[in-house]
């Protein structure tokens, strides 16, 4: 046959027991496979072969070679994992060969199966396992160089780069050669040194051959990833898009999910939460448990659990993306998770759960020092610290946040910081400081753009203005003694009184806000600033009328029907809409009738 069935050959030269046909035929089926882009297939066949007991010392290793080159690019490791860790125990062979398989073997078990500790050991035996093959060490060096990984200060992988970059020379490998320089490029950039972009930029312009387009793939989404985390989101689309479409090209699933994991953090960044929690939903099914791209997936599924105050759902996430495991969590999702977990804390007046978790955080950055992966927890961090009564704490941290990205590029870090700067004016009694610095936050936060982060630090604004707490206020019950008082970024809905003058344009301010946060799907956000305006005694009628809904759900309703389907009771669904419990039983009533169900547990499937 033209072209030859290479697996069934391989197969039925297995059963007739011509071991050597066997291999040539298995061999050739899993390079096919590889040439194609099929990794998947090349690593099910590569693995068959390594599983027969009768397979050669000899070749074994070489087989074993390949299947860790043809895995670590692969999304199923488990299998892989397990058969390459028993051929570095137990088999015999060059230093130089078990080197190559014990590198790809750490770095299937920091990329695929997250477990960073036993890779970074297997990685630093690789090394020196490779002393001779200098091109190879390097290239565990540089792996070694991502500083997501592990908790090490940012000096250690900023060592090992520089150790790699010195055993390449002019005629290295330019694919290692792209490898390398990719590695070093993104600590930097990750670290927000302003010189990296126009290396970057050079570098994904890079690459002739099939190997060198795959390391400008790799290097594409770590530069996307970057820059997410650093507030440059046109830029982080642009290598979001080369990266997909390189991994695709490449044939390296792994990489393709990666960069679908953080375009998932990048959407929920700019607003685009339509549909995001069922993409991130589809991506963990699909992925079945690779924990470098899971963890983003759980991530925005907790921060979009946290926007509709679901606090049970929001923990399960948060844990399942870092918290449940810090030491084998990547850095920066870890920073995050732990900034939304201590909103959730505050919001349920846990404020001591909240001040641990704000404490262990912020040690984790100090220790990694790299500052600018603070933005995303410093902010709730420092409320949750001044509201515990700890302002000094919260003054000290926040100096160090600001000295430690004063000279980086990272607008989502300059951002944060003055939001910082506004929880601490209220907590010391400036009203017009803080004000002006929470305005300041939401233009920041809105030209990044990140409409949520913008419309909450506007929203601080507005409640500091309706508050206009006086000298002292803080210690005397207000956000600086744990009180319920506007630190701008907590989940109260207490607010001062709306004064004569002002008082209509503050509502109307307000009131816009709820529909930007309703506009997004942050329901939570949404009713807060509501109640707020109904304590006021604020009432803002919607300029299009009250409408009838007849049998259809309201949008009021819909929330309820959600919450009920998720299992809450009233009280609970009382608490996140900021309603009272007869408030809410009036409307599981009309959700259960106009749904035609008689119970709240049919409400999961008719809403």
């Amino acid at each position: 046959a033209e072209p030859p069935p290479l697996v069934q050959l391989a197969y039925h030269a297995r059963r007739a027991g011509d071991l050597e046909a066997w291999l040539r035929h298995g061999s050739a089926a899993a390079e096919a496979a590889r040439e194609l882009g099929d990794t998947a297939v090349a690593v099910e066949i590569l693995e068959g072969l390594l599983s027969d007991p009768e397979l050669r010392a000899g070749d074994r290793a070489r087989l074993a070679t390949q299947l860790s080159r043809a895995a670590v690019i692969g999304l199923a490791y488990r299998r892989a994992v397990a058969l390459l860790r028993r051929i570095v125990l137990h088999c015999e062979m060059p230093d130089t060969v078990r080197g190559e398989i014990r590198l790809n073997l750490g770095l299937l078990l920091y990329n695929q199966a997250g477990n960073y500790e036993q890779g970074r050991v297997d990685t630093e035996i690789a090394v020196e396992e490779l002393r001779e093959h200098p091109t190879l060490a390097a290239r565990g060096m540089a792996a070694l160089a991502l500083a997501s990984w592990g908790e090490h200060p940012y000096a250690v992988y900023q060592r090992w780069i520089v150790r790699a970059e010195r055993l390449l020379t002019d005629r290295s490998d330019p694919a290692l050669r792209l490898a390398v320089r990719g590695n070093h490029v993104t600590l930097r950039m990750m670290a927000g040194y302003p010189a990296a972009w126009a290396e970057a930029e050079e570098l994904v312009g890079a690459g002739r051959t099939v190997a060198e387009r795959l390391q400008v793939a790799r290097l594409s989404g770590n530069l996307a990833e970057a820059a997410t985390w650093l507030g440059h989101y046109a830029a982080a689309e642009r290598f979001r898009h080369q990266g997909q479409r390189l991994a695709a090209e490449c044939g390296s699933p792994w990489l393709q999910g990666i960069i679908d994991g953080t375009s998932l953090r990048l959407a929920w960044s700019v607003g685009d939460w339509q549909g995001l929690a069922e993409r991130a939903r589809r991506l963990i099914d699909m992925v079945q448990g690779v924990s470098g791209i899971s963890a983003d997936a759980h991530l925005v599924l907790g921060l979009l659990a946290v926007a509709r105050g679901e606090w049970e759902e929001a923990t399960e996430e948060l844990d399942a993306a870092a918290l449940g495991d810090p030491a084998n969590a990547p850095s920066p999702i870890l920073a995050a998770a732990s900034g939304a977990m201590v909103r959730v804390w505050v919001a349920r007046g846990e404020l001591e759960a909240a001040r641990a978790e704000a404490d262990r955080a912020i040690a984790r950055v100090r220790r990694k020092d790299i500052w600018v992966w603070g933005a995303d927890l410093m902010p709730m961090a420092v409320a949750a610290l001044v509201r515990c009564g700890r302002v000094a704490d919260a003054e000290a941290a926040v100096a160090e946040y600001a000295a430690g990205i004063a000279d980086r590029d990272a607008p989502l870090a300059a951002a944060a910081l003055a939001a910082c700067h506004g929880v601490l004016a209220y907590a010391r009694g400036r009203c017009a400081e803080a004000v002006a610095a929470f305005e300041a936050a939401s233009a920041r936060y809105a030209a990044l753009p990140r409409p949520y982060s913008a419309a909450r630090a506007a929203e601080a604004a507005v409640r500091c203005r309706l508050g206009a707490p006086g000298p002292g206020r803080a210690g005397a019950g207000g956000a600086g003694a744990g009180g319920a008082g506007p630190t701008g970024l907590g989940d109260a809905a207490d607010g001062g009184g709306v004064g004569a003058a002002g008082g209509a344009g503050l509502a109307g301010e307000l009131a816009a806000l709820a529909e930007q946060f309703a506009a997004l799907g942050a329901t939570r956000d949404a009713a807060r600033c509501r109640r707020v305006l109904r304590g006021n005694g604020v009432s803002t009628p919607s300029r299009r009328g009250r409408r009838g809904y007849g049998d259809q759900l309201s949008p009021r309703e819909r929330e309820v029907a959600r919450l009920v389907a998720l299992g809450h009771t009233n009280r609970e669904i009382a608490d996140v809409l900021f309603l009272s419990p007869r408030t809410v039983e009036q409307h599981v009533a009309k959700v259960l009738r106009k749904l035609n169900v008689t119970s709240r547990g049919e409400v999961s499937g008719a809403s």
